[in-house]
């Protein structure tokens, strides 16, 4: 693929300082909160002044046609161009905008970088009707922005953007791998993912047309990133290839689990933004980990629960079906396959995969509010599974770690102990006596074994039992975070 208008238009949006932070002072805090929840009236009431950046936000953010003079002012050379390549359309005094070109702050290791990301028009602007058709490319959304929060930013040789889309994921991982592949069934995708990467001067992406992993038979990866089409539903009816895989139920994340770790190298990560059906007298750790071959490490955290009202009346609306002649059909069919099925709840969260030499396998139930981006806590996850924790390991407590006690005043022993983080995943755990004397006592100096043996003798237990009993508790907190290897 070529595109060779992907160089004058990105020095055209840079010149009119149309990036996330320029659209942003533009709107001021009112109408960018209102743009968020598709209203537009605030934005076009303060951007009528005719410059470059008023006119390309009123053309693309708030889809409103501009005149003719003031869109080849804006986009010097470039209106016919962008006419016949698909993204604008031009009447005799007016052009219109027919895709979506969004200013996008992407993080990295040096703060932000300034990103242009092509899709299909929002839909639903203004209460409008949202319906789309089957291709629909989707732009930036929650869900691509949590992956992408997710996602592990350490340099690899090969990453994989798994059902890429417009190519949100894949621009990232281009900024620390070597080598992206990207694949989709959507060959609009395809063409978007091949633009935004020339769009971004991100070398190293390579697009793939095929389902899943079918495009990188007997190919391995250092990294995995994938929001898949994850939309639990009967699989009937027309398909919005973006949210629907064409699996009944979550068909689609078990297959991509199942099949990941085959297309991983060695100290690999495969992680999934994904919905997961909780059966009706099934515990979801058992029903997700029965998917887990034991070839990877495995860290799964729900995030969400929904029941399935909630999640049905989610998806119609999402689909520009409320209000729609069949929507109660539609809702009605939708609930009694799930009653059919045993399917209680939904969970939302994220399955991270690592292959290395442990598999061990957490599942976290963690609804609470956590520090982002969270992918360096989920990379000290893998870190600690690598730690050879016995009694002669030498710890020391995380710094964001406090201790939380409750119980009377003057009270010689709490009625509870918790140590909490402030970092990170944010967790909190309930701990007895000697594991709070235990991690008080870790600053680099004693053994874990020096430190229970010390906390034994003081208060009157066993030496031998406490090593026992907390030894395998040490490994706990070490792999929970709360304990780390002295720098």
């Amino acid at each position: 693929m070529t595109f060779e208008l992907a160089v004058p238009l990105r020095e055209a949006l840079v010149a009119a300082d149309y990036t996330y932070d320029g659209v942003a002072g533009l709107l001021g805090t009112t109408a960018h909160a209102a743009l968020s929840r598709n209203e537009t009236t605030p934005g076009l009431r303060g951007t009528g002044g005719g410059s470059p950046l008023e006119t390309l936000t009123r053309l693309f953010l708030l889809q409103t046609p501009v005149a003719l003079d003031e869109a080849e002012a804006a986009l010097p050379g470039l209106v016919d161009r962008m006419c016949n390549a698909g993204l604008l359309e031009q009447s005799i005094s007016e052009v219109a905008a027919r895709l979506d070109v969004r200013p996008y702050a992407a993080p990295d290791d040096r703060g932000e970088r300034d990103l242009w990301i092509v899709s299909d028009l929002t839909p639903g602007l203004d209460g409008s009707p949202n319906s789309v058709g089957s291709d629909h490319v989707l732009g930036i959304s929650s869900a691509s922005s949590s992956l992408a929060q997710l996602t592990i930013r350490e340099p690899v040789a090969r990453a994989l953007d798994l059902g890429t889309g417009c190519g949100v994921q894949a621009l990232h991982l281009a900024g620390h791998a070597a080598q992206v592949v990207a694949t989709d069934v959507n060959k609009r995708a395809l063409w978007m993912t091949g633009l935004n990467a020339a769009l971004n001067q991100a070398e190293g992406i390579e697009v793939r047309d095929g389902s899943f992993f079918e495009p990188v038979a007997g190919e391995t990866f250092d990294l995995i990133a994938t929001n898949p089409p994850f939309v639990i539903s009967p699989a009937t009816g027309e398909r919005l290839v973006y949210r629907d895989s064409g699996l009944p139920g979550d068909r689609v994340v078990e297959d991509i689990v199942r099949a990941a770790p085959g297309h991983l190298n060695e100290g690999g990560w495969c992680q999934i933004l994904a919905n997961w059906v909780i059966s009706r007298g099934t515990p979801w750790e058992e029903r997700l980990g029965s998917w887990l071959d034991g070839s990877c490490a495995a860290f799964v955290v729900q995030r969400e629960v929904v029941d399935p009202a909630t999640y049905v009346e989610l998806w119609l609306k999402d689909a520009g079906l409320q209000g729609s002649g069949d929507y109660l059909h539609r809702y009605d069919t939708w609930l009694a396959w799930f009653e059919e099925q045993g399917i209680e709840a939904v969970g939302f969260g994220w399955i991270n995969l690592r292959k290395g030499s442990s598999t061990a396998t957490e599942f976290l139930d963690w609804p609470y509010d956590v520090e982002q981006p969270i992918a360096p806590a989920i990379g000290q996850w893998g870190e600690a599974l690598e730690l050879s924790i016995d009694e002669h390991a030498r710890l020391v407590v995380r710094p964001d770690v406090i201790q939380e006690t409750v119980g009377e005043p003057g009270a010689a022993d709490p009625e509870s102990i918790v140590l909490r983080q402030q970092r990170g995943l944010r967790r909190a755990r309930k701990v007895d006596t000697v594991e709070a004397a235990l991690v008080g006592a870790c600053d680099g100096d004693l053994t874990v074994g020096q430190i229970l043996d010390a906390v034994a003798q003081l208060l009157d237990l066993d030496a031998a039992e406490t090593r026992g009993t907390y030894l395998p508790v040490v490994d706990e907190l070490a792999r929970q975070g709360y304990l780390v290897t002295p720098a």
